[in-house]
């Protein structure tokens, strides 16, 4: 396993060994949205290989010269900045395509010849790593060919280091994602296996360990003691759009909650890890998901919120409601909102209520990590001419604008003795001048490495839906558990105000 990415020189943590990068499901959307914009951003940041291929593997036949055209227009419309032609010359001439029927072994032995082609065109024994863009019911034949073809190298026990990145959804439930991690492993050693989140690679979300870990002053408020509450919101503006088909069967709470948010939620609460290896930190990370109190059948209606979004206006423009969406089921019960409220039970967080939603057609695209710290005393300032004296709260912005902020009271200027609040702030933009790299540069980057820090471990994945396994259960049970409404372009269900009013509490955006 190399270097772990937060210390070392920079030439040996940044720049991976030869690489054979073969991305399965290379015509869909996440290659040319997201991925080959990584990639060659990575080129013109010099971060790549000194020596790399790039081979797309899907089941039509595409022309190689097509196949790269139409990167090169995705490129111009998706990459976060220029590429140079310079570096799209040289980009483009490590660029293949390779067709590769998933449910047929002997495609899997044609592009097991065409990758020892590479290495011999090359005078390389490239690595490989192998990225499942594809639908998920391809993620276990996929793994399974490549074993059978023998394209997948026994872990520490050969020069070729082979490595597969499976993106989400990992599973519909616990017992799908349990029965998916067994199909992997009977393939590829657990140290083989990178399950994505993309949150895991925002700038923002990494700071969460410098911001706690590096500065003496915060960590010791880290606990029920001085904390009063956390929220977690992640908002969207835009609905279901043309992913109907596959969000009326997964919701909120499997798009985004199991994920990205829980993950989230972990990385804020761990306990401070023994050095900064990968198991390390995610350790730290099942721990917290470990003590997250389970909920009971009847805890769930207590603790839970779903919606869906009714017509509205978004950004002054008129928003349809999910059940008008095209290919939604007008009986649909599926939550296009939740918010949930959870505790961990552990010696830090004992009593301390964590806060989370997301939804779409919210008002704003935003992900925000909010800590509520407790008031300080009033008593010296009772019968002054002052307002009421807010809590000072932390806010982590994690998109779009990448920032820190911190509310505290201060007296304004003038004869009277009042308190105000005011907001001190940190912005990436602002403080170091350069933008933030997209998200899947760093974990591409990472996976090439070896480097699983900002992966998900399987364990990490079953716990988090163990977690929400009796949501699930209460939801497909009860049929009239109740599914709220909300108007487009506000910011939830009046039930979700509820669930924060038992402790005074109030949502910071509503």
């Amino acid at each position: 396993m190399s270097t772990n990415p937060f210390a070392g020189s920079l030439d040996r943590i940044l720049r991976p060994q030869p690489t054979a990068i073969v991305i399965f499901g290379a015509t869909g959307d996440l290659t040319a949205r997201k991925l080959v914009p990584a990639l060659a951003n990575l080129a013109q940041d010099n971060y790549l290989p000194s020596s790399f291929v790039v081979v797309g593997v899907a089941r039509r036949e595409v022309p190689e010269e097509e196949f790269r055209a139409g990167l090169r227009k995705a490129l111009n419309e998706f990459s976060r900045r220029p590429i140079s032609d310079e570096v799209w010359a040289d980009f483009s001439e490590r660029l293949y395509y390779e067709p590769v029927r998933f449910d047929t072994v002997e495609d899997f032995r044609k592009l097991k010849a065409r990758l020892a082609g590479l290495d011999q065109k090359y005078g390389q024994r490239f690595n490989y790593l192998y990225y499942l863009a594809t639908a998920p019911e391809y993620f276990s034949p996929i793994a399974t060919h490549l074993n059978a073809a023998g394209l997948v190298e026994p872990f520490g026990k050969s020069e070729r280091m082979t490595s597969i990145v499976v993106e989400k959804p990992f599973g519909h439930d616990l017992t799908s994602a349990q029965a998916l991690n067994i199909e992997l492993r009977k393939n590829f050693a657990e140290d083989q296996i990178y399950r994505i989140d993309h949150y895991l690679g925002k700038e923002t979300v990494q700071n969460i360990l410098v911001f706690r870990f590096a500065n003496g002053i915060f960590e010791p408020l880290w606990n029920h003691k001085y904390i009063d509450h956390i929220q977690i919101t992640v908002a969207e503006s835009i609905g279901v759009g043309g992913r109907a088909g596959y969000f009326d069967q997964a919701g909120i709470m499997r798009d985004i909650v199991q994920n990205h948010l829980l993950q989230m939620l972990a990385l804020l609460c761990i306990e401070p890890p023994i050095n900064l290896q990968a198991d390390s930190i995610r350790d730290e990370k099942v721990k917290v998901l470990k003590s997250i109190r389970r909920l009971s059948h009847d805890m769930v209606s207590d603790s839970v919120v779903r919606a869906q979004y009714t017509r509205g206006l978004v950004d002054g423009k008129d928003a349809l409601g999910y059940l008008e969406e095209k290919g939604v089921p007008a009986t649909s019960t599926t939550d296009t909102y939740v918010a949930l409220k959870l505790f961990i039970d552990n010696w830090r967080w004992a009593g301390v209520p964590i806060y989370v939603r997301a939804g779409k057609r919210l008002p704003k695209r935003i992900t925000e990590i909010t800590i509520f710290f407790r008031n300080a005393p009033d008593a010296i300032f009772r019968g002054q001419e002052s307002c009421d004296i807010d809590p000072n709260v932390l806010a982590i912005q994690v998109q779009p604008r990448e920032s820190i902020t911190l509310k505290m009271n201060s007296k304004p200027p003038g004869p009277r003795m009042r308190v105000q609040p005011v907001e001190m702030e940190f912005s990436y933009g602002n403080s170091f001048g350069i933008p933030s790299p997209e998200a899947y540069e760093r974990l591409l980057l990472d996976a090439m490495r070896g480097d699983a820090t900002l992966f998900t471990r399987d364990d990490e994945i079953e716990e988090s839906w163990d977690l929400l396994e009796p949501v699930f259960q209460r939801w497909t049970e009860d049929r009239m558990y109740p599914v709220h409404q909300y108007e487009s372009g506000t910011w939830g269900p009046k039930a979700a105000a509820q669930l924060l009013k038992a402790q005074s509490h109030r949502w910071r955006r509503m």
